[in-house]
C-alpha cells in the first residue's frame, strides 16, 4: 500500500541519490559551465528520461538478471569509467573559443541512453525495487508511484548541478582561470570514474 510515509521516504531517497557527486552530475556541471543551463536542458530532461524506463524495466524483473549475473554491472562499471576518461579528456582545451563551433552538449537520448551504462543509476533502480516498492500494490500502479516520484524529485536535484556550471561559466572569462576549470573538471571526472571502478 502507498502510505505518506512510504512517498516521503522514497522522496527523501531519491534526492539524496540524485544530489550527490555521481557521473551524472559531473558531466551536468561540465555542459553547464562549456554550454550554459539552456543548452543543457536537452540533458537534464533526458536523465529522468532514461532513469524512469530503467526503474521500470528492474519493477518488471530485470534486476534478477544482475543478481544471476553480478558481472554484467561489473562490464557496465567499466564502460561507464571509460565514459567518463573520454569526456575528461575532451574536456581539457573545449573552453577556447576555436572549439566552441565543434562540440554540442549532450541530446536527451543521449543522455537516456547513459543511464543504461551508468553503475550509480541501476544501484538506485535496483535499491527502489528492493526496499521501497509498495508489493501489496497493483504492479501498474506501484510502478507508476515508483516513477513518477524519481521524475518530480530527479529533474530539481540534477538542476542544481547544472546551474553551479552555468554560474561559473559567467565567472570564467579569464584564460588562465579557465585552464583551471578544465583540469579541475578532467580531474574530477577521472577522480568519479576511478570511485566507479573500485567500489
Amino acid at each position: 500500500m502507498i502510505s505518506l510515509q512510504l512517498f516521503i521516504a522514497l522522496a527523501s531517497f531519491y534526492f539524496v541519490m540524485f544530489v550527490t557527486p555521481g557521473p551524472n552530475n559531473a558531466m551536468l556541471t561540465a555542459s553547464g559551465i562549456k554550454f550554459g543551463f539552456k543548452r543543457t536542458l536537452p540533458h537534464l530532461i533526458g536523465i529522468p528520461c532514461g532513469h524512469i524506463v530503467q526503474i521500470t524495466l528492474v519493477c518488471l524483473g530485470l534486476g534478477k538478471i544482475f543478481q544471476i549475473y553480478p558481472y554484467i554491472q561489473e562490464v557496465l562499471k567499466y564502460v561507464c569509467a571509460a565514459y567518463l576518461l573520454y569526456l575528461g579528456y575532451k574536456i581539457i582545451g573545449s573552453f577556447s573559443e576555436h572549439k566552441k563551433n565543434s562540440s554540442r552538449p549532450l541530446k536527451l537520448y543521449e543522455a537516456a541512453l547513459f543511464q543504461f551504462v551508468n553503475p550509480k543509476a541501476w544501484t538506485v533502480a535496483i535499491m527502489v525495487a528492493s526496499g521501497f516498492f509498495p508489493k501489496e500494490e497493483i504492479l501498474i500502479i506501484a510502478i507508476l508511484f515508483s516513477t513518477l516520484t524519481a521524475a518530480i524529485v530527479c529533474f530539481p536535484s540534477i538542476c542544481l548541478w547544472a546551474l553551479f556550471g552555468s554560474s561559473i561559466r559567467l565567472m570564467i572569462k579569464n584564460t588562465k582561470i579557465k585552464k583551471i576549470v578544465e583540469f579541475l573538471l578532467a580531474f574530477l571526472l577521472l577522480l568519479t570514474a576511478i570511485i566507479i571502478i573500485i567500489n
